[in-house]
């Protein structure tokens, strides 16, 4: 089991009251799957991806992450098991804007200490698994919107984690964008990867074998999708 997520609550103390995100979830994803998140604003998407990427922990339960008990790590712990294990794609990018493509997708490569040579090579590679590798050499505000996104990607992927977790991947691109970014992301899942999707958009979840809905910090439903 790549991911085991038992009873989990997260409670925020903000001031005088405690803010409940997250109440008793449970799930258990495979390696491979492909899976989206989704739930209206305070359901509880939010806090539940931060804490598969390692991004927080729970206030109680349990996170195993390819057997490891995550919710037990310390800070410097959790950040290398985030570099190692899983790669993150966000809406706004996240891009240095005075660094090439290929130096963008370099960096968690820099992080795991990793030579010139091989950091150059993988970043290549990544970059060219998301058809970019004719604009290694462009910054970010030489290329569009869908171009960015796939240099993070890219990115996501040079260290080639076991997860690849997107939160909102298509929230600033067009619907056509959109759709060669879901392209991309449909065609990993088809060469092994295992993808987590945290939406609001019925179109981008129907992208998904799964689908797990999140309601007032408890999963509502967890269905499969039959023909996505």
């Amino acid at each position: 089991m790549l991911i085991q997520v038992e009873d989990v609550h997260k409670i925020y103390q903000l001031g005088v009251h405690r803010v409940h995100a997250l109440r008793g979830v449970t799930l258990f994803i495979q390696e491979g799957e492909y899976l989206a998140i989704m739930g209206a604003s305070g359901s509880g998407k939010s806090t539940l991806m931060n804490i598969l990427g390692c991004l927080d922990t729970p206030t109680s339960g349990s996170y195993r992450l390819k057997g490891s008990q995550v919710d037990r790590l310390d800070d410097d712990e959790l950040a290398a098991i985030r570099n190692r294990e899983i790669g993150f794609v966000f809406q706004t990018f996240n891009l240095l804007p005075r660094s090439t493509a290929v130096q963008n997708v370099e960096l968690p490569l820099i992080y795991a200490g990793r030579s010139a040579a091989e950091r150059e090579s993988r970043a290549r590679e990544a970059l060219q698994a998301v058809g970019l590798q004719e604009r290694i050499h462009h910054r970010p505000n030489e290329l569009s919107g869908g171009q960015n996104q796939r240099v993070a990607i890219a990115r996501a992927l040079v260290n080639k984690p076991s997860i690849l977790l997107a939160d909102e991947p298509t929230g600033n691109l067009d619907s056509r964008t959109s759709d060669e970014i879901m392209e991309i992301l449909d065609a990993l899942h088809a060469r092994g990867h295992t993808i987590i999707i945290v939406t609001h958009e019925e179109e981008i979840a129907a992208h998904a074998r799964r689908i797990v809905r999140l309601r007032d910090g408890a999963i509502e439903s967890d269905l499969a999708v039959d023909t996505p």
